[in-house]
């Protein structure tokens, strides 16, 4: 059992295994279910985030509300045209995490991973970052099975509510959770893997949570598409020897602090921010008919 990072990344360099090994252990002793029914279940989950990742690629997905929609397969339009100045990586990336961010907001099937408003960010890098490692389906499985350690080492001793914590806790959380397994995956260390973890989290400590009529769908959306870019350019600094400060450990108890340092309106409740704003307020008000 681990409840830091610390004791995660110990006892992987003690048994001297990866970090998705310490965490089927875990999950295996904790539930009470064989590894074969566990990873069969991260198969099924990974299926799910494979076709959220790619639904709103192919045509335009329109949220309930209206709010957002058609801003993925734009993104893989400009993408396929050849003249992206991020490269075709970075793009593709981000017009997965629109695509998964659109079929949430239209009630379709995402992974909550670690929130729905933050659905598009780990799917997004991982399927991307694993694609262009040539990895194969069973090492991205194990890349999930990482970022849910890292996931629930946030969860236990912070957040990944919105409501709690801003946008910081949510897409934070997310970008953690990837950049740690996108480390993994490329070959990284578990400590490179806590280093690329407290990057992502200190590169958006802060972020407000305001949604537009209170809905998960504007600015979240444009938010997971920053967010899938976060986790991979903290995973690059991370496997190129660079180093957090400040311990992963920490910055997850900082970020708690600040979370909670936030005011109420802040904080999911669509009472300050850009939901505030005039074209904010005339979008409630036509979206909830008021």
């Amino acid at each position: 059992m681990y409840n830091t990072g610390l004791e995660l990344m110990e006892i992987a360099n003690s048994k001297k295994c990866k970090i998705y090994e310490v965490v089927i252990d875990n999950e295996v002793e904790s539930q009470g279910i064989s590894k074969e029914e566990i990873i069969s279940k991260m198969q099924k989950a990974l299926e799910v985030m494979k076709s959220s990742a790619q639904e709103a690629l192919e045509k335009e997905v329109k949220s309930v509300s209206g709010l957002i929609g058609g801003d993925a397969k734009k993104l893989e339009d400009y993408r396929k045209a050849g003249n992206t100045l991020c490269g075709d990586t970075v793009v593709k990336a981000m017009a997965r995490a629109l695509s998964c961010s659109e079929v949430n907001a239209a009630m379709g099937r995402i992974v909550a991973a670690p929130t729905a408003g933050s659905c598009g960010i780990l799917p997004a890098a991982l399927i991307t970052a694993a694609e262009k490692l040539n990895k194969s389906e069973e090492e991205l499985v194990n890349a999930l099975f990482t970022a849910s350690g890292i996931g629930q080492i946030i969860a236990k001793n912070a957040t990944v509510s919105g409501a709690e914590g801003g946008c910081q806790a949510e897409c934070g959380a997310a970008a953690a959770m990837a950049a740690a397994a996108i480390v993994e995956m490329a070959g990284g260390t578990p400590e490179m893997c806590l280093h690329a973890a407290a990057i992502a989290l200190k590169n958006i400590m802060g972020l407000v949570c305001d949604p537009i009529a209170g809905l998960v769908e504007a600015p979240c959306a444009k938010r997971n598409a920053s967010g899938v870019v976060n986790a991979l350019i903290s995973a690059e600094l991370a496997l190129a020897g660079i180093k957090s400060i400040i311990p992963f450990d920490e910055v997850v108890d900082a970020m708690y602090k600040v979370g909670k340092a936030l005011p109420e309106a802040l904080r999911e409740t669509a009472l300050g921010g850009i939901a505030a704003t005039p074209t904010g307020i005339k979008l409630r008000k036509q979206v909830l008919g008021e």
